[in-house]
C-alpha cells in the first residue's frame, strides 16, 4: 500500500516499481475471501426484522451507490483543483509562495474530519451531498498537491535545460519532460487521496449524505452488531480495491516509462 513519507508525501514502495508485485494478485483474494467468511457468519446468526431490513439487497447497493458518489466526485474534484495549483506553484515564478501553500493545506488536512463535516453543515452549504463533498476535497486535498510539487521538483534541472535548449518552450518543457517523469510519484498521492475518501465519506450520514455510514450508524445506534460488521467489512474491502485499483494504475505507469 502507498504510504505517506514525512511532510505528507505519498511514496511507492520501490517493490511496485516496474516489476510485478505480489500484493496485485493478493489484495483481491483477501477481500474477496474476507467477505466470503462474513457473509457465512451472518449466514448462521438469526436475524430479525430490523437487521433485515437495513440489510436488505437493495437497501446495501443504495448505501453503497451513495458512498461510491461521494468518493468519486471529491476525487475528481481533487484531481481538478489540486493538480493544475500544484503545476502553479512548481513554476519558478511561484515558489515563493509555496511553503505558505504547502503550510496551509497541512493545516487543513490535520482538521479532524468528522468536526470539518460538522462544522461546514452550519455554513450556508447545509446538510446534504455538497457539503460532504466539500468536506472529502478538503480532507483528501494535501496529498495530491504535494506529491505534484514534489514530483515535479525532483525532475533533474539537467534534463529541463536540455529541453529549453532545443528549442522547447517552456509548456512544452513542462507537457513533454516534467509532467511524464512526475506522473509515478502524482499517482501515489492521488492513490492516497482515494483510499481517505472512502474512509472519511462514511461521517456523511451525520449531516444526511448518506452512504455506507447510514447502515453503520443506525445498526450502532440500535445495538446491531450484524449489520454494523456487514457495514464495516463493505468500506474495509471497497478501501482495499481502490487501493487495489489505484496499485494497478502505478504498475502500468511504471512498466510504460521502465
Amino acid at each position: 500500500m502507498t504510504a505517506l513519507a514525512p511532510g505528507g508525501v505519498a511514496v511507492t514502495p520501490r517493490a511496485s516499481r516496474g516489476r510485478f508485485d505480489r500484493r496485485l494478485v493478493a489484495v483481491p483474494v483477501i477481500v474477496v475471501v474476507g467477505l466470503a467468511v462474513v457473509l457465512a457468519y451472518l449466514s448462521t446468526q438469526t436475524l430479525d426484522t430490523v437487521e433485515q431490513r437495513a440489510l436488505a439487497p437493495q437497501v446495501v447497493l443504495d448505501r453503497l451507490g451513495e458512498h461510491l458518489f461521494l468518493m468519486a466526485v471529491s476525487t475528481v474534484l481533487v484531481i481538478v483543483l489540486a493538480i493544475p495549483l500544484g503545476i502553479l506553484v512548481s513554476r519558478p515564478a511561484l515558489r515563493r509562495v509555496r511553503p505558505g501553500l504547502l503550510a496551509f493545506g497541512g493545516f487543513m488536512q490535520a482538521l479532524p474530519p468528522f468536526g470539518l463535516i460538522i462544522l461546514l453543515a452550519f455554513t450556508p452549504l447545509g446538510f446534504g451531498q455538497p457539503t460532504a463533498i466539500v468536506a472529502l476535497v478538503i480532507a483528501s486535498f494535501l496529498p495530491v498537491l504535494t506529491n505534484t510539487v514534489v514530483g515535479l521538483g525532483q525532475v533533474d534541472p539537467a534534463l529541463i535545460e536540455a529541453s529549453r535548449g532545443i528549442g522547447m518552450s517552456a509548456r512544452q518543457t513542462l507537457q513533454r519532460i516534467e509532467l511524464p517523469l512526475a506522473v509515478p510519484v502524482m499517482l501515489a498521492g492521488v492513490r492516497v487521496a482515494l483510499v481517505l475518501n472512502v474512509g472519511t465519506a462514511t461521517l456523511a450520514t451525520f449531516i444526511g449524505a448518506g452512504g455506507l455510514g447510514n447502515i453503520i450508524d443506525g445498526m450502532l445506534r440500535l445495538a446491531r452488531p450484524n449489520g454494523t460488521l456487514l457495514a464495516a467489512a463493505l468500506v474495509a474491502a471497497l478501501a482495499l480495491l481502490v487501493d487495489w485499483l489505484a496499485s494497478l494504475a502505478e504498475y502500468a505507469v511504471a512498466r510504460r516509462g521502465s
